[in-house]
């Protein structure tokens, strides 16, 4: 059975924050809140927890996992940046948009792309989100919450506990996110190449 945090959107309570942070030190994968839609998370270095969370979510290996960062210079650490990325970076972050990326060697080879040593990453724009990244000290691995079989991601906490209340330590209720993933830009290539459109909007990337 899971637990149930009510936290408050805008000054989620420190407790229940810390609480959740032990749970992920725990090796346990946790359902929270992000700007996009809510999302499944769990420690970056925890290879089981990673495992259970693709086995929630029902991808294999080749599914990108994101990398939550609290802000760029943490997302510098596990990617290859160069200036014109860069200044695409700092135009979308904090926000809705995954970045994929050359991984560094920061990056564990098992998060990575198997093919292409390639990794998703962003920087949520969400106070709930941004307090567990403070208190755990490190990027939090994470991916989209659609069940298994579905296209839509999940957005009431409520439901998400009854559904996966065997399956995650804890679901962190903020109330409802936009129901809208991520926009997801490939900066790899030449050229930045679109992959999702999602909730961010490319104006702001001025592409």
């Amino acid at each position: 059975m899971s637990q149930y945090f009510e936290v408050h959107p805008d000054n989620p309570q420190a407790r229940l924050i810390k609480q959740t942070v032990q749970l992920l030190h725990g090796g346990n994968v946790c359902a929270v809140p992000t700007d996009s839609s809510y999302a499944l998370v769990c420690h970056l270095d925890d290879k089981p927890a990673a495992e259970a969370m693709r086995r929630i979510r029902g991808v294999d290996d080749k599914h990108h996992l994101t990398l939550l960062c609290r802000d760029l210079s943490e997302l510098a650490s596990y990617a290859q940046v160069d200036n014109r990325q860069y200044r695409l970076l700092k135009l979308g972050t904090p926000g809705p948009f995954t970045f994929i990326l050359n991984a560094t060697k920061e990056v564990p080879r098992r998060l990575s792309h198997p093919s292409r040593r390639t990794v998703g990453l962003r920087v949520p724009d969400h106070r709930v989100t941004q307090a567990l990244l403070a208190e755990l000290g490190q990027p939090l691995l994470a991916t989209t919450l659609i069940a298994p079989g579905e296209t839509d991601p999940l957005n009431d906490p409520e439901e998400i506990r009854e559904r996966f209340q065997k399956l995650v330590a804890a679901v962190v209720d903020a109330g409802a996110c936009p129901m809208a993933p991520t926009t997801v830009i490939d900066l790899t290539g030449d050229q930045p190449a679109l992959m999702r459109q999602g909730r961010g909007s490319l104006a702001r990337l001025g592409l």
